[in-house]
């Protein structure tokens, strides 16, 4: 059995901070110290109006003025981060098993990365209260937008591209771009700060006397400006700098919608930026999903000045993702393997790339994968024909797109996955 040294990771070097990265990090006694040094949110009383021209007749007649209390978040693009040795050590650990299981499956990145992104996605939304089966939302990717969650999660689905492909950015503008991506759409803004409060609590019709409110809009885009600089940094512990950037991010709540979804984007794109994940997302909403109130009770701690609650839930989430992932790996690796057995195709035939693509695309029709294959649509039936005589694939004729094409075993492997992470840890 080998021995963890938090100073080594996986890829054979060894760093300061424990990730992986070919910059200059801090010396770990600077990130050591006591959690309480982090600062807490302050607050400002505002006078609340209103978003209607008239006020109602509760209104008129009701207690006047009306104030309300707004978070105003400290500024912390270049703030010290400490942490106990405890939290710097659990989430190097982490943050090391992150690049392994990345690692591990770099000669399969085709098949996994568009199964694990997709899964990312819908336990992302699933936080959100936003659910729908597998099969539900890639029939959405395809066309039918008859199911809203689904569409939605699709949504969500593009905005984790997105965020992987403004990975080298990480600039306020990157996050708008996610967020368009997500909203696209929408009546909700897409891509644009906010202009009017926002707030977690039970009353839809005022921020008054809510749990949480926003900061003021006025401040939003000089904080987006200060998070992402703290973002962008190469001086910090990458897993405990992602927790804290999607913490700040959360207390900003910067758009009047899609903030936690977009948030999560951020993770994804900050992980990749670093070269902790190289080749395929690993589903870290999938282990925040596990336990939902904890997630957002780290957030809470956040506010009042204490950064390990977070930092301590993105690793533990990181290391349930990895579970989940390895398991819905090997259940892909055994779908698969078996198919071959039974279609027996050729090495570089259509037959064995039509299955390929059934694996990390388990719902299409014919036109699409003749379309990303490169197979003509006579010769492509054929084959589908066989593989559905097998029991590979099944044909079904879906609402507006018509014939459609899937593979129930990834499917199920795929809903198996979020069932899984909805199971908090006994």
């Amino acid at each position: 059995m080998s021995t963890f040294d938090p100073r080594k990771d996986p890829r054979g070097r060894t760093s300061n901070a424990g990730s992986f990265s070919e910059r200059t990090h801090s010396d770990p006694e600077t990130t050591l110290g006591a959690p309480e040094d982090w600062p807490a949110i302050g607050s400002e009383t505002l006078d609340w109006e209103s978003r209607y021209a008239e006020p109602s007749a509760l209104e008129r007649y009701g207690p006047h003025p009306q104030t309300y209390t707004a978070a105003v978040p400290p500024l912390i693009s270049g703030r010290a981060l400490r942490l106990s040795p405890q939290t710097a050590a659990l989430a190097r650990a982490a943050e090391n098993e992150l690049i392994r299981f990345d690692a591990s499956l770099n000669d399969e990145m085709t098949g996994f990365a568009p199964l694990l992104l997709r899964s990312e996605a819908a336990a992302s939304s699933q936080i959100e209260h936003l659910s729908a089966s597998a099969r539900a939302i890639l029939t959405a990717e395809i066309g039918d937008t008859s199911k809203r969650n689904a569409t939605e999660i699709v949504g969500n689905t593009r905005a984790m591209q997105s965020a992987l492909a403004l990975a080298d950015e990480l600039t306020p503008g990157s996050v708008r771009k996610m967020h368009e991506v997500l909203m696209g759409g929408t009546n909700h803004a897409p891509g644009d700060w906010r202009t009017e409060p926002v707030w977690i609590g039970t009353s839809a019709r005022s921020p008054v006397g809510a749990a949480f409110v926003a900061p003021r809009f006025e401040r939003v885009p000089a904080l987006m400006d200060d998070v992402m600089k703290f973002a962008r940094r190469d001086d910090l512990p990458v897993l405990s700098q992602v927790a804290i950037a999607h913490a700040q991010f959360e207390t900003i709540h910067p758009f009047t919608d899609g903030n936690g979804r977009t948030g999560r984007a951020l993770v994804q794109s900050m992980l990749r930026g670093k070269d902790i994940t190289r080749s395929v997302t690993v589903p870290v909403s999938a282990g925040l999903l596990t336990d939902v109130n904890a997630y957002h009770d780290a957030l809470t701690a956040y506010r009042a000045g204490n950064v390990e609650p977070i930092v301590e839930q993105m690793a533990v989430a990181s290391d349930d993702a990895i579970r989940n992932a390895r398991t819905l790996v090997g259940q892909i690796r055994e779908t698969t393997t078996g198919w071959r057995e039974q279609a027996k195709p050729r090495t570089g035939s259509q037959l064995e790339k039509i299955l390929d693509y059934a694996a990390r695309q388990p719902v299409f029709t014919a036109a699409t994968a003749s379309a990303d294959l490169g197979i003509g649509t006579t010769n492509i039936y054929p084959h589908l024909r066989k593989l559905a005589e097998l029991g590979i694939l099944k044909q079904k004729s879906e609402y507006k797109i018509g014939q459609v094409w899937r593979s129930d075993d990834v499917l199920a492997a795929l809903d198996q996955f979020v069932d899984r992470a909805g199971r908090r840890r006994s």
